[in-house]
């Protein structure tokens, strides 16, 4: 486990069930709210699985081949498995800023810079949730998923990227709620990158992530 200041970053190799992710983060957002742990940004896969955030519709629950979980995080069905870079991140949102909008900006323009250390050309959509971009066909696709919770100023859950996941396996739900829109990866695109170049990236513009949210504690209202 390596640190960026009061920040921990852990990478874990293997595929780590949800319940036990589910089980640490809560263990370590309370820890770092009660002062006895420091903050946490983890790197994982899962095996495959599909989660529900608050705002999930059963109808857009259209497979159960792989465990279905519900999750206090928000936003709807996403999918997890191997090929997709997972980041869980548990920092005090009262250190900096008390927005959660300023965060969840913050969030995604980390993705989005570590997208582009690869000439990924992602971004935001108007009306959508999650990180974007062309695929190889021209069509506007979804490459990353974004869903946080904060409790008592403490964050959890994060963002999901697809760097090589079998895409097929989104195919039993519809992603996000947003159905007029395919998916796509890094792989998808024709790049060929591991999950270890992908973190890399993301350890290459955390620091630009943390100075945004330090800039942000600025103009929030606290």
């Amino acid at each position: 486990m390596q640190a960026f200041g009061n920040i921990d970053w852990d990478i874990s190799a293997a595929h780590i069930p949800y319940p036990e992710a589910l089980a640490r983060m809560e263990t370590r957002q309370a820890a770092i709210r009660d002062g006895s742990a420091r903050e946490l940004i983890w790197l994982l896969e899962h095996p495959p699985l599909y989660t529900g955030g608050t705002s999930a519709d059963p109808a857009e629950l259209l497979s159960q081949q792989f465990p279905v979980y519900d999750t206090g995080r928000g936003g709807r069905y996403t999918y997890h498995g191997p090929g997709q870079r997972v980041g869980y991140v548990m920092l005090d949102l009262a250190a900096r800023c008390k927005d959660v909008r300023c965060y969840v900006h913050a969030i995604e323009g980390w993705v989005i810079a570590a997208l582009d250390q690869f000439g990924v050309k992602a971004r935001r959509a108007e009306g959508r949730i999650g990180i974007w971009c062309d695929n190889r066909f021209g069509q506007e696709a979804k490459i990353g998923a974004i869903g946080v919770r904060v409790r008592r100023w403490v964050t959890a859950h994060g963002f999901a990227v697809n760097v090589a996941p079998d895409l097929s396996h989104f195919g039993g739900i519809v992603p996000c709620g947003i159905a007029e829109y395919p998916v796509t990866s890094l792989a998808d695109l024709g790049i060929t990158a591991s999950l270890g170049d992908f973190d890399a990236a993301l350890e290459a513009t955390l620091p630009d992530f943390l100075a945004a949210l330090e800039k942000a504690s600025g103009t929030c209202n606290t």
